[in-house]
């Protein structure tokens, strides 16, 4: 018998089993993920106010970078493609406060059934990438969308790092849906 046992005949106390869960608002991947977002949200800001502020892209009207990508200066008042397009202050608000709102959901996700550093990883860029257009939202009345691809005439939607953020967080998620990490917690 261990001298601090409580246990008699030679049992040996049962460790605690390590969850993916944590309290309902912080978990064992929350630190991992806030890093994440806060790089991202930090490296969207500066790039966007770069943008305007310094290289003033604005003035500068379309500039060709290579064949299929070109720098301009967008304000998206709506969501992805332009869609739910809102002109006034108060759709802006709305849909910021739906972008931090699911940032919460998300966050509250991962420190509830975190599996894995992919999943904070992704879920990271996301609500880094999600929290950056809320901002914007909020500060210039749209999101600033700066890179537009093309080829062979047709142009797809202009966008920017926390766009690039966000669909990448979701191929992460989506990957990581697809992997055995669930019952490799370490493994990523």
């Amino acid at each position: 018998m261990e001298p601090h046992s409580k246990m008699g005949d030679g049992a040996k106390e049962a460790k605690p089993q390590a969850t993916a869960g944590g309290s309902w608002l912080y978990g064992r991947w929350s630190s991992y993920c806030g890093w994440v977002v806060l790089v991202t949200f930090l490296l969207d800001q500066f790039h966007k106010w770069w943008m305007i502020l310094i290289y003033k892209i604005e003035a500068k009207g379309r500039v060709t970078v290579t064949p299929f990508l070109d720098l301009v200066f967008v304000i998206n008042k709506g969501v992805s493609y332009g869609m739910l397009s809102q002109d006034g202050h108060e759709g802006q608000w709305l849909l910021a406060g739906f972008a931090v709102l699911t940032s919460l959901a998300l966050w509250i996700w991962l420190a509830k059934t975190g599996t894995g550093r992919l999943m904070a990883g992704s879920l990271g860029l996301i609500i880094g990438g999600a929290l950056g257009n809320a901002l914007d939202r909020l500060l210039i009345g749209g999101v600033a969308d700066f890179f537009s691809l093309h080829a062979w005439g047709f142009y797809w939607y202009v966008f920017n790092i926390a766009d690039v953020a966000i669909v990448a967080g979701v191929v992460g998620l989506l990957y990581e849906s697809f992997i055995a990490t669930r019952s490799e917690p370490d493994s990523l």
